[in-house]
């Protein structure tokens, strides 16, 4: 009998997840669960293709249109998503892309994988085409699917799937998580990706815009070991694991994309990368040892509290010019409630000695944490702007799925989007929490505000002129000149008497 092949396909959507902000400022990532799920089936011999619709610019139509017409015997829509608070998101693109599919050619077997299929399956099933969805990190399941549907197994005995039967949902027993990342996650299928079209975020590239492809994102860790209060990350994997590939792959897999694809500006997707020392001090090593280390630009992930100074020139050294930090709030009170447990005087000190070391940094922040009020949420912006980091992200509290924000929610009645696309933090229907203090409009309107306030303001705009370039400042003011529409704002607009409005 003739194996038929297997499609492993990254949805689109940007549109309605960033609005215009998709166009020409966010990144374009290659798909890293989709290439840990393909390399898992190609090492097992599944004959596979990729189909990343995302960097292809295809809508759901034509995508569902070039898949269905190679006649797969399995379609593997993977909506990870390319950061742990971006997977429910991605189910926007992966819905209307199953429904095209399925419109077309309805019995093309569908499985679903992702972070918000494996918190909520159940759910998942009801509200999607899919055939199947998966509980867990998909690569076991997605082999043994393929097995049974090629007649070598029985359905019920695939690892983490979850199907409908007899009216009802079926939950197979669950899938063990790989615990051999170099051998079983190595995700080397870059020859299956449309490399040319990957582009990294604009900030990562200030002073040299040009210089955003070619662009790779690869990791070196899957999990975290903290629990912060808004994070979903380890939803997939069912516990606060914290695994790690050799440094010596690592390094040889950064050769292999400079040396193959010219690859110069990489994202290390970890969520947390600075962490172990152990572990990132011999990647950096490995890094600063490449005779083209100095091209480099790289950024990665770490806490206030992980950052150590005397490290700091080695990862400067290994080609790590950016730094992402989870600083989240202004209010020792709001971090303690999410698990973020350090003083505003470590924060002002690490950020300095990173940028002493000639590495940037970029803030996180959080509006709308549950013991936030206006004071508070001021309290955030004030401290942003007194750190003046090179770039910040500023986001509105959202009860993802998976997380434990989530579960409050649920267990309180709170409102949660309706949609999925509302828990985009750049959606027009975007939805965030309420906090005890305030409601949901007003946490969203202070977030819009205070990213407006910050990228007009003139000491940040001078400091990145000089840093930069002027280039670089025109750029953020063009950026910062687009303004996101809101649902729950214009709503709440409306129903402001005519007297009261002017």
């Amino acid at each position: 009998m003739t194996r038929k092949s297997v499609i492993v396909v990254n949805p689109g959507g940007r549109d309605q997840i960033y609005q215009s902000l998709g166009n020409e400022l966010t990144a374009i990532e290659p798909p890293l669960w989709v290439r840990l799920i393909s390399g898992y089936l190609l090492d097992r011999q599944v004959p596979l293709s990729i189909l990343d619709t995302e960097a292809e610019g295809l809508g759901a139509e034509r995508a569902a249109q070039s898949i269905v017409s190679s006649s797969p015997g399995l379609v593997i829509v993977v909506a990870f998503g390319h950061q742990p608070s971006a997977s429910t998101q991605t189910m926007v693109g992966a819905s209307a892309l199953i429904d095209e599919i399925k419109l077309v050619s309805p019995d093309t077997p569908v499985l679903l994988v992702g972070g918000h299929v494996s918190a909520l399956p159940s759910e998942t099933l009801d509200k999607t085409q899919a055939d199947y969805v998966c509980q867990g990190e998909g690569t076991l399941t997605s082999h043994e699917l393929w097995q049974a549907l090629q007649g070598e197994c029985e359905l019920e005995a695939v690892r983490g799937l979850v199907r409908r039967s007899d009216g009802g949902v079926v939950f197979n027993p669950k899938a063990p998580i790989s615990e051999d990342l170099d051998a079983d996650l190595h995700g080397n299928v870059w020859h299956l990706l449309p490399m040319e079209k990957y582009r990294a975020h604009n900030w990562q590239c200030f002073g040299e815009l040009e210089s955003r492809r070619p662009y790779a994102s690869i990791y070196t860790t899957l999990g975290c070991p903290y629990k912060c209060v808004f994070c979903c990350i380890n939803a997939p994997f069912d516990s606060n694991r914290y695994r790690t590939r050799s440094p010596e792959n690592i390094v040889a897999e950064v050769r292999h994309l400079y040396e193959t694809y010219g690859v110069k500006t990489f994202k290390i997707i970890d969520e947390m990368f600075v962490l172990k020392k152990r572990h990132y001090v011999a990647i950096c090593e490995g890094l600063a040892a490449l005779p083209y280390a100095n091209e480099l630009n790289i950024w990665a992930y770490a806490r206030v509290d992980t950052v150590k100074d005397e490290t700091l020139p080695l990862l400067r050294k290994a080609g790590i010019r950016w730094l992402a930090l989870g600083i989240e709030s202004g209010s020792e009170v709001v971090r303690d409630g999410a698990e973020k447990s350090f003083s505003q005087d470590d924060i002002r000190s690490i950020v300095k000695s990173i940028q002493n070391a000639d590495i940037n940094v970029m803030g996180n922040f959080i509006f709308g944490l549950p013991d936030d009020d206006q004071a508070a949420m001021q309290a955030t912006l004030d401290l942003a702007l007194e750190l003046q980091c090179e770039f910040i992200n500023f986001y509105s509290a959202m009860a993802y799925p998976g997380s434990q924000l989530y579960v409050q929610a649920k267990q309180h009645g709170w409102q949660l989007p309706e949609t999925w696309s509302g828990f985009s933090q750049h959606s027009y229907d975007c939805l965030p929490l309420p906090t005890n203090h305030i409601s949901a409009r007003e946490v969203l309107a202070f977030r819009d505000d205070a990213f407006h306030r910050y990228f007009d303001h003139e000491p940040y705009l001078t400091f990145v002129e000089q840093k930069f370039g002027k280039d670089t400042r025109q750029h953020i003011e063009d950026m910062a000149s687009t303004r996101l529409s809101r649902k729950l704002i214009d709503d709440a607009a409306k129903t402001i008497p005519a007297v009261e409005k002017s």
